[in-house]
């Protein structure tokens, strides 16, 4: 459960600092953010892989490039779902979704997060 609450702490504070880098990415409110997290968190489990399988031809011509714009489109689809997010479009999401990405990577390295997960597994 720890490794669940800091994955999605990590999140809120990779879109958090996203509002500050872009400016079609913003949050009305904490709470938005928090619940932008965790749809985001579930979308990236559920949706996401869906979203890959489906679109693997384009995925193996665009020699993997096609994934960046399944992130865009999964951060997109967060902000329709969730009420007090605002995305200006696509290409702020394209870039955004980079940003999200790396500091995710980033932070998480900070905290071993992968290593944690692959030390479960065994």
């Amino acid at each position: 459960m720890t490794l669940f609450m800091l994955t999605w702490a990590i999140t809120s504070l990779s879109l958090w600092a996203a509002t500050y880098v872009f400016d079609g990415l913003q949050f009305d409110d904490s709470g938005a953010l928090i619940i932008s997290a965790l749809v985001l968190g579930l979308a990236n489990a559920v949706i996401r892989p869906l979203l890959i399988v489906f679109t693997l031809p384009l995925t193996i011509l665009s020699l993997g490039f096609f994934l960046l714009v399944i992130n865009a489109l999964v951060l997109m689809l967060v902000a329709q779902l969730v009420n007090g997010f605002v995305l200006s479009g696509f290409w702020t999401a394209f870039f955004a979704s980079i940003f999200i990405a790396i500091l995710n990577a980033m932070i998480g390295s900070l905290f071993s997060i992968n290593r944690i997960k692959i030390e479960r597994i065994r």
